[in-house]
This record gives C-alpha cells, sequence and structure tokens, in this order.
C-alpha cells in the first residue's frame, strides 16, 4: 500500500489544530489542516500524470463539446431559421449545467465515488448526444443537448480535477494546466467531427460518431484513475465557511465576470466570419478550430510559468486583462486575412486564460480534501454567468439589427472587469506586495 495513504489514514482527523497549526494559517484565511501536513503528495511519477492525461480525456468531453456549439448553433440557425439569441439558449444551458452540477459531483468526488460518478456522467453524455441525432424540433434539442448532455457534462468534470490535485504540489497548476489542453483538443476534433461528416454521413449520423468519440475517451479515463487521498465521507455539500474568506468571495465574483462574456467569442466568432466578413460556412467553422487549437499550447505554457516564476493567481489576472483587450481589437477585423490572425491570437489568449482557472483556486485551497467541494461551489455560482453569456450577446446583436459591434464592447469591458477583480482578490491575499508569488 501507498506510503502517502498510509499516512493519510493513520492521522488523526478529529484533532481540532494546535497552535503551531494555528500560525500555518495562510494570507487567504485558511489554517492548513493536520491531514494535508502530514499527506506528501508524490508531485510526479508515472501514476501522478496518468491522472492528468486521464483529466485530458476528460476534459475533451466536459469542455471540448460545449465549446462546439459554435458549429450547431448556425446549423439550426439554418435548418430551423430561428433568431440566434433562441439557439444560444441550447448551447447556454448546456454549459450552464456543465458548471451548475460541479458543487454535487465535487462532494462525490471528495466522498471517494470518483469512477461511478463519471461512468454516470458519461452515459448521460452518450445518449444525451444519441438522441440529439434523432430531434427534429427546437424543444427536443432544447431537451436532449442543453439538458440531458449538459447534466452528464457537469458530473462528469469535477472528479479528474480533484485527483490530480491530490498527486502535486508544486507542480499543480501544471498537471490542472496540462489536463486543460483536453478543454482544446477536444473543441477541435468534435467540431471537425461534426463539421467534415455532415456532407459525408449526414447530421445525425455526424452527431453519432460524435457520441462514440465520447464513449472512448470517458472509457480510458475510468481505467486510468486512481484516486490517492482517503474519501472525506462526512461533511456537507456546501462548505459555507468559505464564504466567509475574502479572496474566496472576491474569487468567485471574477471567475463569474470571467465567464459571463468568456463564451461569447466561441459561440459567435464563425458567425461573424459569415455574416460580416462573408465566409463561407466550411470557411467559418475553419476559424472555430484555429482557435481552439491554438489555445493547447498556450495552456501548459502558463501553468509552467506559474508554477516557476509568477504564481497562478498573477498570471491569471494579467492573461484575463489580455483577452478582454484581444476581444476590443476584433472590433477592427474587417477582413479574411483579419480574421485568421484575430482568430489565432484570441486562441491562445484564451487558452492562457482559462488554463490557470483551475490551479489559481487551487492556490487559495489549503486542504486538498476539500478541492472538488470548494471548485463545485465556485463553478455552480459561475453556472448562471455562462447561462446567461451568450444570449445575452445574442440579444444585443438581434438589437443591433445584426451588427457586432456593441456585443464586442459589451465582452470586453465585462473581461476586463473580471481581471480587475481579480487583481482585488491578490490584494486580499497578499496586500500591496508586488513581487509576492501567488
Amino acid at each position: 500500500m501507498d506510503a502517502g495513504l498510509d499516512l493519510e489514514k493513520n492521522a488523526p482527523m478529529s484533532q481540532p489544530p494546535s497552535r503551531h497549526d494555528n500560525a500555518s494559517i495562510s494570507a487567504g484565511g485558511n489554517a492548513a489542516p493536520r491531514a494535508e501536513q502530514e499527506f506528501q503528495p508524490p508531485d510526479g511519477g508515472l501514476v501522478a500524470w496518468s491522472q492528468v492525461l486521464a483529466g485530458v480525456f476528460i476534459n475533451m468531453m466536459a469542455w471540448g463539446y460545449p465549446s462546439t456549439f459554435g458549429v450547431y448553433q448556425l446549423y439550426y440557425r439554418d435548418t430551423l431559421k430561428l433568431p440566434e439569441a433562441q439557439i444560444s439558449w441550447i448551447g447556454s444551458l448546456q454549459v450552464f449545467l456543465a458548471f451548475a452540477m460541479c458543487t454535487v459531483s465535487g462532494r462525490l468526488a471528495d466522498a471517494g465515488y470518483v469512477k461511478s460518478t463519471i461512468i454516470v456522467g458519461s452515459f448521460m453524455v452518450v445518449l444525451g448526444t444519441m438522441m440529439t441525432s434523432l430531434c427534429t424540433q427546437y424543444w427536443q434539442i432544447f431537451l436532449a443537448q442543453g439538458l440531458l448532455t449538459g447534466l452528464g457534462l457537469g458530473i462528469v468534470f469535477m472528479p479528474p480535477l480533484s485527483v490530480i490535485n491530490s498527486y502535486f504540489v508544486t507542480k499543480r497548476s501544471s498537471a490542472l494546466a496540462i489536463s486543460a489542453t483536453g478543454t482544446g483538443l477536444g473543441s477541435v476534433i468534435f467540431p471537425a467531427t461534426i463539421q467534415y461528416l455532415i456532407p459525408q454521413v449526414g447530421f445525425p449520423w455526424a452527431v453519432r460518431c460524435a457520441g462514440f468519440v465520447t464513449l472512448c475517451v470517458a472509457t480510458l479515463s475510468v481505467l486510468m484513475l486512481r484516486p490517492k487521498l482517503r474519501p472525506r465521507k462526512s461533511g456537507p455539500v456546501v462548505e459555507w465557511d468559505a464564504f466567509k474568506e475574502g479572496p474566496y468571495l472576491l474569487y468567485i465574483l471574477g471567475a463569474f465576470l470571467f465567464f459571463w462574456a468568456l463564451y461569447f467569442g466561441f459561440f459567435y466568432i464563425n458567425a461573424y466570419a459569415r455574416n460580416v466578413i462573408h465566409f463561407s460556412t466550411t470557411d467559418s467553422v475553419q476559424l472555430l478550430l484555429i482557435t481552439n487549437g491554438m489555445s493547447v499550447p498556450s495552456r501548459p505554457i502558463t501553468g509552467y510559468l506559474a508554477d516557476r516564476y509568477f504564481g497562478p493567481i498573477n498570471l491569471y489576472t494579467f492573461q484575463t486583462l489580455v483577452l478582454g483587450c484581444m476581444i476590443f481589437a476584433w472590433t477592427g477585423v474587417t477582413t479574411r486575412t483579419g480574421m485568421y490572425v484575430f482568430s489565432a491570437f484570441f486562441g491562445l489568449a484564451v487558452g492562457a486564460a482559462q488554463g490557470l482557472f483551475a490551479g489559481s483556486l487551487a492556490s487559495l485551497t489549503k486542504d486538498p480534501r476539500k478541492m472538488g467541494t470548494r471548485f463545485g461551489m465556485v463553478c455552480t455560482i459561475v453556472a448562471f454567468a455562462s447561462l446567461a453569456g451568450p444570449p445575452t450577446a445574442g440579444a444585443i446583436i438581434d438589437k443591433s439589427g445584426g451588427r457586432y459591434l456593441w456585443a464586442q464592447i459589451w465582452a470586453g469591458l465585462v473581461i476586463v472587469l473580471a481581471s480587475l477583480v481579480l487583481a482585488a482578490t491578490r490584494c486580499a491575499v497578499a496586500g500591496s506586495k508586488l513581487r509576492i508569488k501567488i
């Protein structure tokens, strides 16, 4: 049996912290629990990095699949002849549930139900995808792709993240950022599967092929995952005391603003290219693939920089500001060449910012056995931002007569504001000292 696990089993879990323990309270106000002090993650090795690979597979499904909705948005608009805002509610509900279910799945992961949770969630994703292939009306698509698939995506996301967090300390941001590259990979694989198979086999079978890809990556992740920490069977689903921590509350607000505007680019970059720059449907989808593909290399790079030099919260704040500036730059793109260049740099900026989301929160969570619960709480609150974001942008576009300028300005302002709130989070933890790595 693993020596680290033996230490965890023998740790006196119910004893109150001593004076020495109280002295280890971080700037964010968390006391380092005795279990964390005695438990030493391996911080590397074949098993540890295999958990990261399992996280890549899960992220391919959990977040690569929702990022595909830009392709569905165009297809549904052409076939159902519905307004942009109404169609985007399907993708928004899917993303909302993918976040909202994280409180439940995070607590289940902390309790030790890692593989069973992933199996249930994966079944729902595959079933929802297969049912989507049979749908012909808006309400059917809303229930299958929006509701059922979204519930499954939310259930599968948290368990691998909780497991990865328990294997790393000094390399934690890098490990979480590398696992997040699955989002970019899935965001390329799934849209390409749908877009390029529709002319060959039709929409229903193209969607079913995406379902088979989902089943494959889910099976691989279940086989690879090896939970390390002893399950935390007792404890609430929601850790209300976390809301008493100033840095945690500020982080939630910053994340809320960030995700409120984030999916505007994923949902509308190809629609903008087709409707404003006059791309063909196929060429406009290529822009989405470029954006998602360019997000892959930036995630591990920023994770490494966060661990080695800057700290996850510091770099997350900066990269969020860069992303907001990129959206403002989008307003000046008026040519085909400009769209290709913008898509590449936008993808780099999105990947760099998204890749630090989990690592930043992990740096505020001192007890690794609570990572699933605390991260799930943030995701559930962020879910409401993701639900409202694309329809808000769609409504602005519809009210502007099909022009995208005011929606772009709205998204840029919101993300810049998010970076300012994250900077306040950093100040709440470290004060005004600029050279502190956090």
